[in-house]
């Protein structure tokens, strides 16, 4: 056999050698992701014992105490007495980890701040933005995440009166003319909450605001397997909220 002959058979026997090593590295990865995530939604208690002390222990709260922490937050905001944060020690304390006790799900509009609006430090909220705050797979996916692995105990939908995002589906809906570049897309996720809105009596904006908060904390509670599941057991609440861009005032609404 020729030299070429034999280290073209050697090389062939060695692709073959690695190539199913490394798909089984890959499999094996994506199944320990995949456990660690399910672990984590449905044993948070015994995740918690085998981890060390969390980075901020008070954030640590029931849903109610976090709720309650989130609103009186708000009041100092509104009143003009935000406190003074220690942002240089909380960014020690959280390098290892973290711990929110809550979650919201906010519109990207510039004036809306929840960080602000809350009055909360670093490693306080975990904060998705989105142009019309609705949960798409994305928001889904990492409101999960929040919930199963880090132990978030609330999370809110934060809507906000003037709504550019809902305001432009309501217009793209009434005059049938799609949107430029990828805005359908917002316009697709909203529209189920204007055209449920426009049966109501009042202003048809405030209207379609209000419901499509309503509509995304429902589809949060009921999101399987994690969100609905932490539901059911007490450990996670969901409500919406409009901000009122004039007073800074997040009204809570009324639960289902």
């Amino acid at each position: 056999m020729c030299d070429k002959c034999s280290g073209d058979r050697l090389e062939e026997s060695l692709h073959q050698d690695i190539v199913p090593s490394r798909r089984s590295a890959m499999l094996f990865g994506a199944a320990a992701f995949g456990m660690a995530i399910a672990g984590g939604a449905f044993a948070t208690g015994a995740l918690a014992k085998e981890t060390k002390q969390p980075p901020k222990p008070d954030n640590v709260l029931s849903p109610d105490a976090a709720l309650k922490r989130l609103m009186e937050g708000n009041a100092r905001y509104v009143s003009g007495v935000s406190r003074r944060h220690d942002f240089t020690h909380e960014r020690e304390a959280l390098v290892g980890g973290q711990n929110p006790y809550a979650a919201v799900l906010s519109c990207a509009d510039s004036r809306i701040a929840p960080e602000y609006a809350f009055d909360t430090g670093r490693g306080d909220l975990f904060v998705c933005r989105v142009a019309g705050n609705f949960a798409g797979d994305e928001t889904v996916a990492s409101m999960e995440y929040t919930v199963a692995v880090l132990g978030t105990p609330l999370i809110m939908v934060l809507g906000h009166d003037n709504c550019g995002a809902v305001d432009a589906t309501i217009k793209s809906l009434k005059d049938d003319k799609p949107l430029p570049g990828h805005i359908p897309s917002l316009v697709s996720a909203i529209a189920p909450a204007v055209k449920a809105a426009a049966q109501q009596s009042g202003n048809a904006l405030d209207n379609a605001i209000r419901q499509n908060v309503i509509d995304n904390v429902a589809k949060l509670k009921s999101a399987a397997p994690i969100l609905n599941a932490a539901v059911e057991q007490g450990k996670l609440k969901v409500l919406g909220g409009i901000y009122r861009l004039r007073t800074g005032t997040v009204e809570l609404l009324a639960q289902a």
